[in-house]
């Protein structure tokens, strides 16, 4: 009997969950009566909404790859060898006469970038655009780079005055190349500091050039990896102990030994 009443008890109570939940089927069915087609239309914009989304994202991938690969031919471009050889080696690829020849074949490959693709595409073709400019008219590439150093995309703003930079530096404006190389995120610290110091040194401001060499070595020296084992000096490290060691003897005397 006892037996008995407890499997009664549990089909009553699994009778009860069932009525229960047909219940809240029941009024939840009579809610949406009528409202089916609706209800339709919404899944299926929500469904269509999926694929658009699924559909432009493939869009923007291809055309990503797109707008790089022709990004990349441009630079192919603007890297070529230049010589005056009748002769040219077979193996460099692309050659060009002189330099005015490949800035202006460079540009019009940058051109067809800038006037298809948008950002960051679109600003870095420009970026490359105003840098050969400098080759056939350098006042219209000075300005060029001047626009884009406010540019909305980051690394060509930074790009664009670290190239002002080398302008600045060569036209003899050593204040303003000084102010523009520092801190520039377009290069690692060390390069940044390494190119100002030359600044200061054609200033005449050899303590200066002598102390930020002096700290950018000696960082680079103290650098640990996360194995706590020195790093090795980079190209722009080793460069400014060579230009210490000219400068100031004394000073490089006391920087620590570089580590074997």
């Amino acid at each position: 009997m006892a037996k008995y009443k407890k499997k009664r008890a549990r089909e009553l109570k699994h009778d009860r969950f069932r009525d229960t939940t047909m219940s809240l089927l029941d009024r939840t069915a009579d809610r949406l009566e009528g409202k089916g087609r609706t209800i339709l239309y919404a899944l299926g914009g929500v469904v269509l909404a999926g694929i658009l989304i699924l559909l432009f994202m493939r869009w923007s991938g291809r055309k990503s790859d797109e707008a790089r690969a022709a990004l990349g031919r441009a630079i192919d471009i603007a890297t070529a060898t230049v010589s005056s050889s009748t002769t040219p080696d077979p193996t460099a690829g692309t050659v060009f006469a002189s330099e005015e020849q490949r800035a202006q074949r460079a540009i019009e490959e940058f051109q067809k970038v800038a006037d298809k693709y948008g950002d960051p595409y679109k600003a870095e073709a420009r970026y490359f655009i105003a840098t050969n400019k400098l080759v056939l008219d350098r006042s219209k590439g000075i300005s060029d780079l001047n626009e884009l150093s406010n540019s909305g995309v980051p690394e060509v703003a930074a790009l664009a005055k670290f190239a002002l930079a080398q302008t600045k530096e060569s036209d003899g404006k050593l204040d303003e190349a000084a102010q523009l190389f520092a801190n520039n995120p377009a290069v690692t610290a060390e390069t940044a500091n390494l190119k100002l110091a030359k600044v200061y040194e054609k200033q005449g401001k050899k303590k200066e050039a002598a102390d930020v060499l002096f700290n950018l070595v000696d960082a680079s020296r103290k650098a640990k990896g996360p194995d706590n084992l020195p790093l090795p000096p980079s190209a722009a490290a080793r460069e400014a102990a060579t230009a210490l060691q000219s400068l100031d003897p004394d000073r490089f005397a006391k920087l620590p030994p570089e580590a074997s």
